[in-house]
């Protein structure tokens, strides 16, 4: 029987359409917030040295020029870097995602099929809180000669355990009458997990793919304590401790470098640099952005 109700227009009270239209307001002020700092530093990264000093530019280039992108494509150290944290990603987010699945999917199990379940999760919960330091963390690295590879930046943080916490609760949602028909034909928990957890679990993936992304490519602390060399620093590290041209080229007296200071100084080669860098995040955030919402909401409803 068709519903008699198919078709027909909601009403929109009075009510609805302030609602509408003040949710509209407060979400085109959100979108104005986060849009001017990366317009601004656009414009920056455009503008002249010389507009830069004179504090003319706001969020549209002023004497708009290419410089500062020209002297990052010729500048070695930067490329350097961005090789470094997208091995670092490539490496470090399959990592994440394999060890919180292997992690999550027993710890998923009911008290009966696991009894000492709820001692590990407890355990999980403290660490989470009450991490060992940085210090110990840095011996461990030290003693076991990972300083200035790129294990260093990834073996530390490779079992997150929030990410864990998220992947369990989605676990948990699963019905387990598919586990059981899948007992009857035969399939052991290996394959139990490949293929249908896994598959089944797409949003809480992509939430965590997009989690463990982000804290791999903007991790700049790390990079500084475990790398003993610049040619071993991620890109974030690498901006952090930034030095480019400075008053000893002009002292130089080489007019090509004051030629080349007049149109690029640190404040518009940074922002070229630090543009580039989230470029790769603005990319990747579209595709994964209709799984992270319902792999937050459903990942967090059962405990």
């Amino acid at each position: 029987m068709k519903n008699q109700n198919y078709g027909k227009k909601i009403k929109r009270t009075k009510s609805r359409i302030l609602f509408e239209c003040f949710n509209a307001i407060i979400i085109t002020f959100m979108t104005i917030i986060c849009l001017v700092p990366i317009l601004n530093l656009l414009a920056y990264s455009f503008s002249s040295s010389n507009a830069i000093i004179s504090n003319k530019v706001t969020i549209f280039p002023v004497d708009f020029t290419w410089e500062a992108y020209h002297y990052v494509m010729k500048n070695t150290e930067f490329w350097t870097a961005v090789r470094v944290a997208v091995v670092r990603v490539l490496l470090g987010v399959p990592i994440n995602i394999i060890l919180c699945a292997l992690v999550s999917y027993p710890l998923s199990k009911s008290d009966q099929q696991f009894p000492a379940r709820k001692y590990y999760v407890c355990y999980m919960l403290i660490v989470m809180l009450f991490s060992g330091g940085m210090m110990p963390t840095y011996f461990v690295v030290a003693k076991t000669g990972l300083i200035d590879t790129i294990w260093s930046l990834i073996l530390p943080g490779a079992v997150p355990i929030s990410s864990c916490i998220l992947m369990l609760n989605f676990f948990r949602g699963i019905p387990a009458e598919l586990e059981e028909s899948a007992k009857l034909d035969g399939a052991n928990q290996l394959r139990i997990l490949t293929r249908i957890y896994l598959p089944l679990s797409k949003p809480s993936i992509a939430t965590i793919t997009l989690f463990s992304l982000v804290g791999h490519w903007n991790a700049w602390f790390d990079g500084l304590i475990y790398s003993n060399h610049t040619s071993s620093y991620p890109l974030q590290s690498y901006l952090q401790t930034l030095i480019t041209l400075t008053t000893e080229d002009l002292a130089s007296g080489d007019i090509d470098s004051i030629l080349q200071f007049s149109r690029v100084n640190n404040t518009n080669m940074k922002s070229a640099q630090i543009f580039i860098s989230v470029i790769p995040l603005m990319i990747i955030y579209p595709w994964l952005q209709k799984y992270f919402t319902k792999g937050l909401t459903l990942g967090s409803v059962k405990g």
